[in-house]
């Protein structure tokens, strides 16, 4: 693999850092899949500061509630796109009593009442019902699902917070400065073995620390895509999301043409691929034929080592790991990744799955039946779960035997749910080393909770790996080791009727007196300030991980149960990684309450003395208070707009970081209210430190590159720093400074 320094062109099928004859990046960049499809959606004459409306969305059942009630309190009066709304996330009623089938019923009676899509329980995980009914070459999809990728079929997909999706709902743009596009040049052929996720941890690996494609668009392109299926191609791209890419998108072709038939939407076919002379901002060459076996170990998708490397050196990676990731856990608890390590020197793994919109395809299971067929997962303590991607695959697999092959070795074939993916399934045993595939190993995504002495470690592999080690009884084991050819692959025919009996499609139908259906869970956003011309808040959480996932500022897992319930949730925020910080937050936030109610506490009236020794001139009674958190790098994973919406709940108004891991996340805090404040000081700051930020509400609105900010610290003693917002549109600050986008509705 190699990672291009500077950009390049395409040109006659290949790519070259000189410009063709009479070339330039600037006429190239026109040129690129991207571009094109960019421009067909934007809605205004720029592309340097794009206007975007989508083809279609997609919510599943930890989301749409919230985003409904946004769009709501916003407005809006009936769906403007075809909006789908799935229920894959929490179809377990295991916790909270009714309230996960009260949140089912409410988007069914939602889609009636709006005009929207509704695919009851168990029927597809999110993306793939997109991919098989909703895709198309050319169109966007917006998702409140950060591993909504639906590029290997022609679709720019872009997984985003709520409040995203509630502007288009309400007949508003998705707002952003022009990406970069980097090209993903395929050769080769993979070899036998060699699945999707391999291909795909192998790009991780190679791109998420050093940035290379942050906030850009994967363009995948070259001779090798056409040396790939359909069900290959979605699942290489829907872990794009793990590099930190803002999108993907992939020429399209004969298999993809053939998809679209397969699935009966033939018109939803178009030929793309780029101009000659295309310009790309970067470019990463892959031979497929020289990738391995992969392994991405705890506790992250971009720890990825050969599985030949990590069995050949199996101490030193595992100590190295083990080590990496006990840090991360801060001491609550020691993860033992060395005990695995047999005495004969093999590696045992306790659990494997293979899921959701990564795992769980035809294909993959397909090639999961075959390494299993015959054999035994043993019964000892390894265990075998694997759940389809949609029904239509499940009918298939139950036609083809695959199911019975699965089922006959030992494995449990389960329904369709991405509870895997993050907590809510298979929770591995305390101790145990689980092997994935799925979307993510990151901390407690499998279930554990290490604030109360439990750990478990997740591994990501491919499918057939992890078929293969389930056939050595749960000796790890790479499908490369027993596969010697690719297996012939039983033929797919997808039956849409399976949609038709169970989904209600009331798109362009909406019924406007039809009532929505509450649960007794369902509430309110509660109402949220403006902001003031100046602002003081109070530290109370200081991370200084080099990342923090959106899994640990809101634990994801049981605890998404009370997604509708704005208040119940919030007790959850950063629950595993800083339990302090609710009771914190509670007390800032209280301390607010007296100050609007007339009196000054005494800890506030400390604060504002130093203040005015200092020379700072403060208006108590009408400068807000409220709490930050300092992280790092915050934002990486999940797009679920609760990792800032249950900050805000507590009285949060604002984050401060060194920089943020994704623009999703940013964006989440802005449309929740909360000022994303970079600096490049964080040293100034400690836990329990106030900041006051004189003049924010002005240098918000007038776009002020720097903003004064001094450090109130216990003791009184005061230290100026700055801070800075960075860019953002005029809607943007508005948003903030109005307090949150349902205020700004309200508003304008």
């Amino acid at each position: 693999m190699k990672l291009h320094e500077t950009g390049v062109y395409y040109q006659n099928g290949k790519v070259q850092t000189a410009p063709p004859v009479g070339g330039s990046a600037e006429a190239g960049r026109c040129g690129t899949i991207a571009y094109g499809i960019l421009k067909a959606h934007n809605t205004v004459d720029s592309m340097q500061e794009l206007r975007l409306k989508y083809d279609s969305m997609t919510s599943h059942d930890i989301t749409y509630v919230g985003i409904i009630q946004t769009a709501r309190a916003s407005g809006m009066e009936r769906f403007p796109l075809p909006y789908v709304m799935t229920n894959c996330h929490n179809s377990l009623c295991a916790v909270g009593g009714t309230i996960n089938e009260d949140d089912h019923r409410f988007a069914l009676s939602a889609a009636h009442k709006y005009g929207g899509i509704y695919v009851p329980p168990n029927m597809a995980v999110i993306h793939s019902y997109n991919r098989e009914m909703m895709s198309g070459c050319g169109r966007m999809i917006l998702g409140s699902d950060s591993h909504t990728r639906y590029g290997a079929l022609g679709t720019l997909a872009v997984g985003e917070g709520g409040g995203e999706l509630a502007k288009q709902l309400v007949g508003r743009t998705y707002d952003m400065t022009y990406p970069g596009v980097v090209a993903v040049y395929l050769t080769g052929k993979p070899n036998p073995g060699v699945g999707p996720h391999d291909v795909a941890l192998a790009l991780v690996g190679a791109t998420y620390a050093n940035g290379y494609v942050k906030n850009k668009v994967m363009e995948f392109i070259g001779p090798g895509v056409a040396n790939l299926s359909a069900d290959y191609r979605n699942g290489i791209d829907v872990m794009t999301t793990e590099t930190t890419c803002w999108s993907s998108v992939w020429q399209t072709d004969e298999v993809t043409r053939q998809y679209f038939e397969q699935h009966g939407r033939p018109e939803a076919y178009k030929e793309l691929k780029p101009a000659e002379g295309a310009y790309y901002d970067g470019c990463i060459e892959l031979d497929l034929s020289t990738v391995e076996c992969m392994i991405a170990l705890p506790m992250h998708p971009s720890y990825a080592y050969p599985i030949r490397e990590v069995k050949a050196n199996a101490k030193d990676i595992l100590h190295e790991i083990e080590q990496q990731a006990n840090r991360q856990l801060g001491g609550k608890v020691q993860m033992d990744l060395l005990s695995k390590i047999c005495p004969d020197g093999r590696i045992y793994v306790d659990q494997g799955i293979v899921a959701g919109c990564s795992g769980g395809t035809f294909e993959n299971i397909c090639a999961v039946a075959d390494l299993v067929k015959g054999r035994s997962c043993g019964n000892g303590a390894f265990k075998l779960s694997v759940y389809p991607d949609s029904m239509p695959t499940y009918l298939e697999l139950v036609k083809n035997g695959a199911v019975a092959d699965i089922v006959s070795a030992g494995g449990i074939f389960r329904e369709c749910f991405c509870g895997p993916c993050f907590g809510a399934g298979d929770t591995p045993a305390n101790g145990e080393l689980s092997i994935r595939h799925t979307t993510r190993n990151f901390p407690n995504r499998e279930g554990s909770k290490p604030g109360e002495g439990q750990i478990s470690a997740v591994a990501l592999m491919d499918a057939r790996s992890i078929a293969a080690t389930a056939a050595n009884g749960g000796y790890l084991t790479a499908a490369s080791e027993v596969c010697d050819s690719e297996p012939a692959l039983p033929a797919y025919r997808f039956d849409a009727s399976v949609y038709e009996k169970r989904v209600y499609n009331g798109w362009g139908k909406p019924e406007p007196d039809y009532a929505l259906r509450f649960g007794p869970n369902i509430k309110d956003w509660p109402a949220q300030p403006a902001l003031s011309e100046d602002l003081l808040v109070k530290v109370v959480s200081y991370i200084t991980d080099p990342v923090t996932t959106t899994d640990e500022l809101i634990p994801s897992g049981e605890t998404s149960s009370f997604r509708s319930n704005p208040l119940r949730l919030a007790e959850f925020t950063l629950s595993r990684k800083d339990p302090d910080y609710v009771p914190a937050a509670k007390a800032v936030q209280a301390l607010d309450t007296e100050r609007r109610k007339g009196a000054v506490p005494a800890e506030l009236q400390a604060v504002y003395e130093a203040l005015q020794k200092g020379g700072y001139a403060v208006d108590i009674e009408n400068t807000n208070v409220g709490s930050t958190i300092y992280a790092n790098k915050p934002g990486d994973g999940s797009a679920r707009e609760q990792a800032a919406s249950c900050q805000r709940v507590l009285g949060g108004a604002a984050n401060i970081a060194t920089e943020y891991a994704t623009k999703r996340y940013r964006s989440n805090c802005i449309n929740w209210g909360m000022l994303p404040f970079v600096t490049d000081t964080p040293g100034v700051l400690a836990k329990g430190d106030y900041v006051f930020l004189p003049g924010v509400r002005k240098a918000l609105l007038t776009a002020a590159e720097q903003l004064p900010a001094v450090a109130v610290k216990p003791d009184g003693r005061l230290v100026p720093f700055a801070v800075r917002l960075g860019a953002m549109t005029d809607a943007e600050r508005q948003i903030l400074a109005d307090g949150c986008l349902i205020n700004y509705y309200k508003t304008h």
